[in-house]
């Protein structure tokens, strides 16, 4: 966007593993660094175990040309999301990290609003975002998730209230609650839940300021009995804790197992009703 714009005092956390796409990444980390109007002081970037040859060329392209400093760290064997990600915030050199993942695009405007909300003392801030199939420019979808400390926590009881490859957030904070912790696909959502538990200031922007790529399995991969019992483990945890009442609890139970093990077709046409209708969604970590 700007060759000269200004840089502020935060990382880029990108995880890259076998199945992502060499060019899907340049666009990733391109819309991150070079079209930000705020860019980051730093890009670290996780390779999760071997990666096939054209991405790893991209990699150590992307590290030889980068306009900002750029660490690859390369872990031996494919740990998983969780682990790749706790070892990106490990080696991140500054106090706060904004997310990306490998496939999706970040727009102009991102970092600069969410820094403004940091700099207010939040320590997490999401954005919405559109969703999109092959082409950034003809979304199919928008995802605007719940704004205010009070809506985010009362949608936190049924659905993730952030979206996860728009975090932006304070390492301090993520410490507070012992990172990022295994939980199947839910990772995010289990970390969301924490941070708001333990009182961190949490705050959305409801303009989606990221395209999130979704392919035609997307759907098949938030269900299944897999999804359902994660689903359900983190509802046992969520009233252990005292996050949900037990009415809640048996409600979500229901609910959103039916979800989970839902056909992806039906599931595909009532998930894009509800969100085609501007209506926060539940998004699954990919």
């Amino acid at each position: 966007m700007a060759q000269n714009a200004p840089q502020a005092d935060f990382s880029l956390l990108l995880p890259v593993y076998a199945g992502d796409d060499p060019g899907f990444l340049r666009l990733a980390f391109e819309s991150s660094v070079d079209r930000q109007s705020l860019r980051p002081a730093e890009a670290v970037i996780v390779q999760d175990g071997p990666v096939p040859e054209p991405l790893a060329d991209e990699l150590s392209r992307i590290e030889a040309h980068s306009p900002i400093p750029t660490r690859i760290v390369r872990l031996p064997e494919n740990r998983g999301l969780t682990e790749a990600l706790n070892a990106g915030l490990d080696a991140c050199s500054h106090p706060v990290v904004a997310r990306m993942d490998a496939d999706d695009v970040s727009l102009p405007g991102r970092f600069e609003r969410q820094w403004a909300l940091l700099q207010r003392g939040f320590d997490l801030v999401g954005t919405g975002m559109v969703e999109f199939e092959s082409d950034p420019e003809q979304p199919v979808a928008t995802r605007v998730p719940p704004v205010g400390s009070q809506r985010i926590r009362d949608h936190a009881r049924t659905h993730n209230p952030f979206n996860h490859p728009t975090m932006m957030y304070r390492v301090e904070a993520l410490d507070r609650v012992g990172r990022y912790r295994p939980f199947g696909k839910m990772e995010d959502y289990w970390l969301g839940i924490r941070l708001i538990d333990s009182g961190a200031r949490v705050e959305n922007i409801a303009d989606p300021l990221l395209a999130y790529r979704v392919g035609s399995g997307a759907f098949a991969r938030r269900g299944g009995w897999a999804e359902a019992r994660t689903e359900w483990r983190l509802q046992r945890e969520m009233l252990r804790m005292g996050f949900v009442t037990r009415g809640q609890y048996l409600r979500n139970v229901v609910m959103k197992g039916a979800y989970r093990l839902m056909p992806a077709r039906l599931k595909r046409v009532l998930f894009r009703g509800l969100v085609g209708r501007g209506l926060p969604g539940d998004r699954a970590a990919e």
